[in-house]
């Protein structure tokens, strides 16, 4: 297998976009033809629904966006069936080659973080993934596990610095020594992305800036030039086209070195919500991609 860094900027360049599907199976948004998602959680209904619906969404993405990203506690919540369901998406895209973004923000001290490393980390892992979202806040030495893995089975991971929530400037922008404290997180990180750099110059070490906070993620862009950004809040979190790509990378086909995430606004459009066929539910999916892709290129 590749470098990470490497595979991220070929998907950008394959499918000429930086956009991801996020893949959060919200029981209460899922349309009536999959099936009754919203009985309880773990009932055999739900199960099949949310199998039924997360498995279409993966069909629809391949070729067409550069990654998915399913979100753990939407399938966590289902218990051992709902980690089936997601153990299956990631198998499934992965042998489509479609990237697969874990977003499980895992972080942890010593084995711990091991243990985490080698469940959620690699084509081969119980839970497969080309990247992983991981939680630093414990210290800079947590990250050494993740990144043990993630260098020896070539996969990524994706370093939670500047959060899309509103809430996120309670911590990260704390200043410390005439700095934020998410600027101090990216200098740390700076030497580690670097040494992580691939041939496209792309490193397999990124992080995660929202689109909410553009200003921020140039700033960011100047401190980790080769650092992959995966950026949520496009969208339904309030964030416009030229915010989300404000710390991408003009490249030769179009925006690279990075993931403009979008769930709500890819999985759940109004046009599909009340689809009366698999087919039509399927054509508002493809425009839906359609569109969101045309919009984010418009900023080029």
């Amino acid at each position: 297998m590749t470098h990470f860094g490497d595979r991220l900027i070929e998907a950008n360049r394959c499918c000429k976009t930086p956009l991801c599907m996020g893949i959060d199976p919200h029981p209460s948004m899922i349309p009536k033809l999959f099936g009754e998602a919203s009985a309880p959680a773990g009932s055999d209904a739900a199960i099949r629904a949310i199998d039924d619906f997360s498995m279409a969404c993966v069909e629809q993405a391949i070729g067409k966006v550069a990654a998915i990203k399913p979100q753990a506690a939407f399938f966590e919540q289902h218990g051992p069936a709902g980690m089936q369901i997601l153990q299956n998406i990631g198998r499934a895209a992965i042998d489509a080659d479609l990237l697969v973004i874990m977003d499980a923000k895992r972080g942890d001290i010593g084995s711990t973080s091991r243990a985490y490393a080698a469940g959620w980390i690699g084509h081969d892992a119980p839970f497969p993934s080309d990247a992983l979202t991981i939680n630093p806040w414990l210290g800079i030495d947590t990250l050494d596990p993740f990144l043990q893995r993630a260098d020896e089975t070539d996969s990524g991971l994706f370093i939670l610095n500047r959060t899309s929530n509103p809430g996120a400037g309670d911590l990260q922008d704390q200043v410390v020594d005439g700095r934020p404290l998410y600027q101090h997180l990216a200098t740390l990180l700076a030497p580690l992305v670097a040494k992580r750099d691939g041939k496209q110059g792309s490193s397999s070490l990124g992080i995660v800036a929202g689109a909410t906070w553009p200003e921020e993620a140039q700033a960011l862009r100047t401190t980790l030039p080769s650092a992959p950004f995966l950026i949520p809040g496009f969208g339904a979190q309030g964030a416009g086209p030229e915010q989300a790509t404000s710390g991408l990378i003009r490249g030769k086909h179009g925006w690279e070195g990075g993931l403009v995430n979008s769930t709500r606004g890819l999985i759940f459009p109004k046009t599909a919500a009340y689809a009366g066929s698999f087919a039509a539910w399927q054509s508002a999916i493809v425009a839906t991609i359609d569109q969101n892709k045309a919009v984010l290129n418009s900023t080029l």
